[in-house]
């Protein structure tokens, strides 16, 4: 029994220290990605920064005495059991992956062979995540025999392009050798054949619109980039991989990134932006078809720094090596240093979960990499570094990611510590000597150690002691006496600079101290890493309006290069401000933010761990505009002419020249015989009859030769027979704004029988019909349509027509967008003081090699003694201007987007600002005026007396009044020199008299103000209580005031004169109908002001009392209303409210009256012409004193609570009928299609539900199919709509609390297609 007991105790013990174990291994791997990354990044440091030593080999002579004691200790070892650590042999791989590139669908493997002792475990990757074969036996197969080791990826497609890694170790027993870690990397790329997914069935195509540019952005602000993508087709719940990049580094979500898809827009937000945020970020779309991607710059600009001429703030902070007690610090120098050379940089540390931050260095350190000893073992740290000059400390930099000061084999190794203690059998065993010691970094600030933990060291941790000697001399000296290190790295400070050192390093445990490690060689303390080289030559190339390519010479001498920083500045001002504020590897750069025009000049300089380079020679001046490429291709080839043996094609020119005149053309052909194509072979002299062919065409610049037109359809060799013209070629449009263009083209090659004697030109919308510009045709050739819509984009064409008909149509332009584009400026006329006519034309987008091409009525000029044209400037002068001059005259700028205007010359040539005007005054005066642009003093103007204020270039002219005979056409003559100019008004007829009538009428006012006279005429105002009849009048008359019948007048002396007429229906009535007049008069003058009584009294009627007791008078039909909120409703007898009709009144009673009747109370009057609405606000001070009277008296508290009862039935109930929602306005509906709408309806009980068209019922039939379900949902449905079921539609919805109406219109329309073919 207890044998049976121990054997079970040992099987869960030996269980117990398997998965404890296999937890280690399982944790070290997971940490492995890590130690890699740290741990190369070190290596690659140390190499940098270590001293360069030459292999040295020495021959020992050994005694007698030393070689019989080494072979006795050779002997007693091997009589012991040999210690299995000295027989580890980390992995290695001898046969390395390769990338390899594989076609969809397809399967590949990646084969390795790796060796080591123990034998080592393999662990593939996927982009730093681990694959796990057995949980994707269908995607991932691995295999490993013989220390081959291998993975297989099935049916690959495109998510499986991606960076694989694979990651050996090896380990003996529970004691992981962390060190003997090795990891290789390959890409893997997958391609599609067709982009055909089988797994949709489709294939898809994907679009970026809505592209973000580039971006400048300010440290500290957040900024949005974000794209429309389309994926056509649609799949239901298919959604694209959205994959942002920077500086070709995937991005994860973090603090400082946001992501976010909404299904059809990707929106990446950097929040609180820092330079290391600065780079080329780029869009990936991936679909099972293929990927599309957009990519542009976001520039980074330091913020505003606190202190004048203090550096801005480093960047880049990265942790290396980190260790349990020590952390190497590298970070990127900044690339504005202030007024001064940066002198050091301060490091800070921060423990994760405090908010204090520590100084790490008391002097500041040269180099941009320190390393921080002295930290708590287990505890994670942020650093961050500030950059010293001789004006200040700048900003502090973006902290650090976190790192764990501790071991990384060490997490593993905390798993096994039970199993360590269960199987240690040789605790206190005094640990070897340390290997591999050497100096990896040398600087005359610090030293840092580096060596390799002991092979023999049990297993217990190990630490060390460091011990320094001045070369020259024999006495050690330990450093770190009182507190030995636990990392396999140690800096050393306060070293004597240009002295020299020895390093050795001792292990120890609690079982002692071990013997020393091998010394180092001397080590002169110093600096070893030199500054770089200056870059080479810098050279500018042009890019565009706003950027510039910069290139330059890599630095030929230089270490550990960080990258460059470019610099711009405009010539001549000595101010240098830096393009990039992210160092940057490469030799070529495209600066953007720069000012068009400017002429800029650029240097370069490199920047290592030890600082910055000279700055490279000045560039030559660059001007920042487009750079020159080759032209856009031809469109638009087209046979024009057609014989036997030849024939004639004509082609549109490029519509973008790239920059640079067009040079030339290259013409293609190929032979069509018998559906057997040829190949594209330049053109020869003569064509084959009876052989069709196609033709392509190129076009040439300085920059090169542009794409091949889209070929033709196969044309044959046939001579033309036609009658009617061929077509017009060579279609061009210039002078494009929001609501014309101008177009232009060359007559057919081919007139056909007779010469051609006119053009059409026809216009439509991108997606319209055509439609011709004019009723006749024009001879000549060029039209300018007008009319356009802006926004819309047109394309145009000619047809050409002779004696026996019309041609044919020509090639259709490609689609213009009716615009005006900013900047644009239009052609003006200028006269000098010498009265020199001339044309001005200017032009913000010149090229280096641009033109000003000048033309009349569109044809270029063959008479250069008339008109002295400036090619390199937008000016034209007339020699001798005369009536032969007249014309329209062009200009267009060569190597632009289409720079153009046009000015119709006329025998007015002076400008004028404002044309003539009229203006009536005072007193009946009339005014002709008009305003010249531009003048000289010599300027005279010719017509009657007028005034020509040559300050203003206001002309004006005065007529106390108009006469008969001064009916006709007024014009204003000027001549200035050469130059003359006519504005013209013509006043006849209706025009004429209107105006005569207005300056009498005028005259007359102000005769009649001279005297006693009405401001205002006599009017009335209704109001609740009486009738106002008011005249104003503007001086004091004798009699103050006096009465009439029901009228009382009083006159306040310079104000006003008031007739008040009271509403009392005893005093006033029918019979006081009549015309009311009022004179004055005095000395000066005379006065009188009518109403007729009549109009007065009608509308004194409607007037509506404020006291609910009294009745009002009133004939006519009344509407009474109750208002509730902002809806009406009407108010219906009951026995709680009556209403009706006595003799001429309109009475109300409301019986039983509550707080719920507190409102306001309308009436609408309506006599058959116009109608009157009176209000009555039955709330506040009035319907307390109607309560109040209605408490006093209990009849009338009966009548309030019959009217109570009543109340309940009119008040809108949560229960009535409704229709809560479905129905649209508006339906809109192609004619021979079925329309079904459902409308949601609500009450209780369940309304009675009908439906009307027009106001007249529907019932349900074949054509309209009407249907009430659970009574909530009522639809109808009309089958195959006509253009008579356009109309108005209600659902009407009632039950015993109301009724409503749910309305909404209808309109069928033909298609354009469909109503063509009916016409």
């Amino acid at each position: 029994m207890s044998k049976s007991i121990s054997q079970y105790w040992v099987r869960m013990l030996i269980n117990l220290i398997f998965s404890i174990s296999h937890l280690a291994t399982q944790d070290l791997m997971e940490t492995q990605e890590e130690v890699k990354e740290e741990g190369v990044g070190y290596v690659v440091m140390r190499n940098l920064f270590s001293r360069e030593t030459g292999f040295e080999m020495r021959t020992v002579k050994k005694s007698r005495e030393t070689s019989l004691r080494e072979s006795a200790e050779r002997l007693a070892l091997s009589r012991k059991k040999m210690n299995p650590d000295s027989l580890t042999h980390p992995p290695e791989f001898i046969v390395k992956p390769r990338g390899q590139t594989v076609w969809e669908g397809k399967s590949v493997t990646l084969h390795c062979t790796v060796a080591g002792w123990p034998k080592p475990c393999v662990t593939w990757y996927k982009n730093n995540v681990l694959i796990d074969a057995k949980a994707h036996p269908e995607k991932y197969f691995t295999e490993s025999q013989y220390n081959m080791h291998s993975l297989e990826i099935k049916n690959c497609n495109f998510s499986d392009t991606a960076e694989y890694r694979i990651s050996a170790l090896n380990f003996l027993h529970s004691n992981v050798y962390n060190r003997n870690y090795l990891s290789f990397k390959l890409f893997l790329f997958i391609f599609c054949s067709d982009g055909y997914s089988p797994e949709y069935d489709v294939t898809f195509n994907t679009t970026i619109i809505d592209k973000f540019d580039v971006s400048f952005g300010h440290e500290g602000e957040t900024m949005s980039l974000g794209c429309t993508v389309i994926v056509y087709p649609t799949v239901k719940r298919y959604q694209p991989e959205i994959v942002w990049y920077r500086n070709g580094v995937v991005l994860s979500p973090s603090k400082w990134v946001h992501m976010h898809w909404s299904g059809e827009r990707a929106t990446l937000t950097l929040v609180h932006l820092n330079k290391e945020d600065e780079g080329l970020y780029t869009l990936r779309v991936n679909t099972k078809s293929g990927f599309g991607t957009h990519s542009a710059y976001v520039f980074v600009r330091d913020a505003d720094v606190e202190e004048e001429g203090v550096p801005v703030a480093p960047l880049d902070v990265r942790c290396h090596d980190a260790n349990k007690d020590y952390v190497v610090v590298t970070w990127k120098q900044p690339a504005v240093e202030g007024s001064s050379s940066i002198i050091g940089y301060f490091i800070d540390r921060l423990e994760v979960g405090t908010h204090h931050w520590i100084q790490c260095n008391d002097t500041p350190v040269k180099y941009a990499r320190f390393p921080v000893t002295g930290l708590t073992e287990g505890r994670s740290y942020t650093f961050r570094v500030r950059a010293l000059n001789n004006s200040g400390v700048s900003r502090p930099s973006r902290a650090s990611d976190p790192v764990v000061a501790m071991d990384p084999s060490d997490r593993a190794r905390l798993r096994v510590t039970a199993a360590l203690f269960l199987l240690s059998l040789s605790v206190g065993v005094v640990p070897g000597s340390p290997t591999d010691l050497a100096v990896t970094e040398a600087t005359k600030s610090y030293v840092v150690l580096s060596w390799k933990p002991p092979i023999q060291r049990g297993h217990e941790g190990v630490m060390y002691y460091v011990e320094k000697c001045l070369v020259g001399t024999d006495t050690w000296q330990r450093v770190n006496t009182g507190m030995p290190v636990k990392s396999p790295r140690f800096a050393l400070f306060d070293l004597a600079e240009g002295k020299s050192y020895s390093f050795r390093v001792r292990s120890c445990n609690s079982a002692g101290v071990g013997e020393s490690s091998e010394e180092t060689g001397a080590t002169t303390v110093g600096d070893r890493l030199d500054l770089p080289s200056v870059p080479g030559p810098v050279i500018p190339i042009r890019n565009t309006d706003t950027s510039v390519v910069v290139c330059w010479g890599a630095s030929k001498e230089v270490k550990n290069l960080v990258g460059y920083y470019i610099e711009v500045s405009v010539s001549g001002s000595g101010v240098w401000v830096p393009c990039n504020n992210k160092p940057v590897k490469g030799t070529r750069f495209v600066c953007h933010g720069l000012n068009t025009g400017d002429k800029c000049v650029f240097r370069v300089k490199a920047v290592n761990a030890a600082g910055y380079s000279g700055s490279s020679a000045e560039s030559e001046a660059c001007i920042v505009q487009a750079s020159i490429v080759v032209p856009s291709p031809p469109t638009g080839v087209t046979l024009l002419e057609r014989v036997r043996d030849y024939m004639v094609l004509g082609w549109q020119a490029p519509a973008k020249t790239g920059g640079a005149d067009i040079r030339g053309y290259y013409l293609d052909y190929r032979t069509v015989k018998n559906g057997v194509i040829s190949k594209w072979h330049e053109i020869n002299l003569q064509t084959v009859t009876g052989t069709s062919y196609k033709f392509q065409v190129r076009a040439v610049n300085r920059a090169g030769i542009s794409e091949s037109s889209i070929p033709t359809v196969p044309l044959e060799c046939k001579e033309w027979t036609v009658a009617v013209p061929g077509p017009a070629h060579s279609l061009r449009v210039q002078e494009v704004r929001k609501d014309s263009m101008v177009l232009l083209w060359e007559p057919p090659t081919f007139s056909g029988r007779s010469p051609v004697t006119g053009y059409y030109v026809d216009y439509k919308e991108e997606n319209g019909r055509w439609r011709c510009v004019q009723e006749r045709s024009t001879k000549n050739t060029y039209m300018k349509v007008t009319g356009l819509q802006e926004g819309v984009s047109y394309r145009l064409r000619i047809h050409a027509k002779n004696v026996a008909g019309v041609g044919g149509p020509s090639k259709e332009t490609d689609a213009i967008l009716a615009e005006t584009r900013p900047g644009t400026s239009e052609l003006m006329v200028d006269v000098d003081d010498d009265g020199v006519i001339s044309l001005i034309f200017e032009c913000s987008d010149l090229k280096g090699d641009s033109q000003f091409v000048w033309s009349k009525n569109y044809k270029a000029f063959t008479d250069t003694s008339r008109l002295t044209v400036q090619t390199s400037g937008g000016k034209a002068i007339f020699n001798d201007p005369s009536l032969e001059d007249l014309g329209t005259y062009s200009c267009v700028v060569t190597n632009t987007d289409g720079v153009s205007a046009s000015y119709t010359l006329t025998e007015e040539v002076i400008p004028f600002k404002s044309e003539m005007a009229i203006e009536l005054q005072e007193k009946g005066r009339v005014r002709l005026w008009a305003e010249v642009a531009k003048f000289t003093s010599n300027c005279q103007v010719e017509y009657y007396t007028m005034n020509f204020n040559k300050t203003t270039g206001i002309i004006e002219m005065f007529m106390d009044s108009l006469e008969v005979t001064d009916e006709g056409t007024f014009t204003f003559n000027l001549v200035d020199g050469k130059a003359t100019g006519r504005t013209s008004l013509v006043l006849i007829g209706e025009e004429f008299a209107e105006l005569q009538k207005k300056s009498e009428f005028e005259r007359a006012e102000w005769v009649r103000r001279q005297g006693p006279h009405f401001v205002q005429y006599l009017s009335f105002e209704v109001t609740p209580e009486c009738d106002v009849l008011s005249c104003f009048v503007n001086l004091n008359v004798v009699q103050k005031s006096f009465n009439l019948r029901f009228v009382l007048i009083t006159l306040v002396p310079g104000v006003c004169l008031c007739l008040t007429v009271p509403t009392i229906p005893q005093q006033i009535s029918k019979k006081d109908a009549g015309v009311y007049e009022v004179k004055l008069k005095d000395e000066r003058g005379k006065d009188k002001t009518l109403l007729i009584q009549s109009k007065v009294l009608s509308i004194c009627l409607f007037t509506v009392p404020y006291h609910l007791k009294k009745p009002w008078p009133m004939t006519l039909c009344v509407f009474p209303l109750f208002l509730t909120g902002s809806r009406e409703s009407k108010i219906s007898h009951s026995d709680r409210v009556q209403c009706g009709v006595t003799g001429e009144q309109l009475w109300l009673k409301i019986n039983e009256p509550t707080e719920k009747d507190k409102g306001k109370y309308a009436i609408d009057i309506f006599n058959g012409q116009g109608s009157v609405k009176r209000v009555l606000d039955l709330s506040g001070q009035v319907w307390e004193e109607a309560f109040e009277e209605f408490k006093s008296n209990d009849l009338v508290h009966r009548i309030l609570k019959l009217l109570e009862t009543a109340y309940s039935m009119v008040c809108v109930s949560a229960d009535r009928a409704r229709v809560v929602g479905g129905l649209p306005d508006v339906v809109t509906i192609q004619e021979g299609k079925s329309l079904n709408l459902t409308g949601n309806v609500w009450g209780d009980p369940v309304p009675e539900v009908s439906w009307v068209k027009n106001d007249k019922p529907l019932l349900s039939d074949d054509h309209y199919t009407l249907k009430f379900e659970h009574g909530k949902f009522a639809s109808i449905t009309i089958a195959a709509v006509a253009t008579i079921d356009s109309g108005k539609y209600a659902l009407l919805v009632k039950n015993k609390y109301g009724t409503e109406a749910g309305e909404f219109t209808v309109s069928v329309y033909i298609p354009e297609d469909e109503a063509e073919k009916k016409e």
